[in-house]
């Protein structure tokens, strides 16, 4: 199926279609905007210029965010989880998969009713984060963890891996010396090595295991991250689509082995997971960043709203541990938390 807007929005579920076209802006250094689902099932693409308006997007300093018209926050988002004992049925799935040998971590999300005062416009104006997206009338991104950015022949990876509430006391000491949140991080970081190697020369560890702290209105939490570097061939713009479809789905948001984790995934899940936990991303005509869709809220035909969110699990997963966790990162992007 394809779709053009007038402004030349294309909405697909023609992968080969998208990538074509990002292969061939890159060759000419024509600005563009892409997101692809988790499924690898539908996207879309647009080239980007002054008058784009049917796709709000905003990485780093580049957007087209309307400045000054942000409005009041009038109250918190209330979640409505799951009950304890369905994140459990689903849980179980995963340990079963762990303990056949099928994987050796699984990254496992929830679709988490939320009543929130706000328009998806509204919190798409609201949110304060590198990478947010907003796709009228589906869902709004405002992801604190970039996919890839490849600029001047470097690629690089910043997979997020290991959360805390950044109240708790010594929250970094406490998160860094955690052994079953070091041994996820420990395998994304090895699984990206491997995906980066596909394309780059010299990939290697930049940074290991450093703080990202992420604000929210009503808390913020601490995120232990990694930076991953490698240098690509001379002619990469000219295979931008190709490098960037090679490396899905995220290793982040699916665990490792990719191809049996994903069938874990689906099972335990129950349901598909569309945009969230895709990738999107902007190219300016020399440098391409992308972002993992996490933090990321939808809106179904009705007008409900749902917040999904996840995390890892292993072997060594409580999964009291591990729900507790799925909830600690519904929240909204506003507010100042230092």
């Amino acid at each position: 199926m394809l779709n053009k807007s007038p402004a030349h929005l294309t909405q697909t579920d023609d992968m080969a279609l998208i990538r074509h076209e990002m292969n061939q802006c890159g060759q000419k250094a024509v600005p563009f905007l892409f997101a692809v689902n988790f499924e690898m099932s539908e996207g879309l693409f647009l080239k980007t210029g002054p008058k784009t308006s049917e796709v709000f997007y905003h990485v780093g300093n580049i957007g087209n965010k309307p400045r000054g018209l942000s409005p009041t926050c009038p109250g918190p988002l209330t979640a409505r989880p799951l009950y304890p004992e369905e994140y459990l049925t689903k849980f179980q799935i995963v340990q079963q998969g762990l303990r056949r040998g099928d994987s050796y971590l699984t990254n496992l999300t929830l679709k988490t009713p939320v009543d929130c005062p706000l328009t998806l416009r509204d919190i798409f104006l609201l949110s304060d984060s590198p990478y947010q997206l907003h796709l009228p009338g589906r869902f709004v991104c405002f992801s604190p963890e970039r996919f890839v950015q490849i600029k001047e022949g470097r690629i690089s990876t910043n997979p997020m891996k290991g959360t805390i509430d950044a109240s708790l006391p010594e929250a970094e000491a406490r998160i860094l010396a955690d052994f079953k949140e070091t041994a996820e991080h420990n395998t994304i970081v090895d699984l990206l090595r491997n995906d980066l190697s596909q394309w780059a020369d010299g990939v290697r560890v930049a940074r290991f295991r450093y703080i990202d702290r992420i604000g929210a209105r009503e808390r913020a939490i601490l995120q232990v991250s990694s930076e991953i570097v490698g240098t690509l061939p001379p002619d990469y713009l000219s295979s931008l689509g190709d490098i960037i479809f090679s490396l899905l789905p995220a290793g982040s948001c699916t665990g490792a082995p990719k191809g049996a984790t994903v069938k874990i995934i689906k099972q335990a899940e129950g349901e598909e997971r569309g945009y969230y936990t895709g990738v999107f991303g902007l190219f300016d005509g020399r440098t391409l960043d992308s972002a993992v869709m996490i933090r990321f809220i939808e809106e179904d035909a009705v007008g409900r709203k749902f917040f999904r969110s996840g995390g890892g699990i292993t072997a060594y997963s409580r999964w009291e541990d591990e729900y507790r966790e799925v909830l600690e990162k519904i929240y909204l992007p506003v507010g100042n938390h230092g």
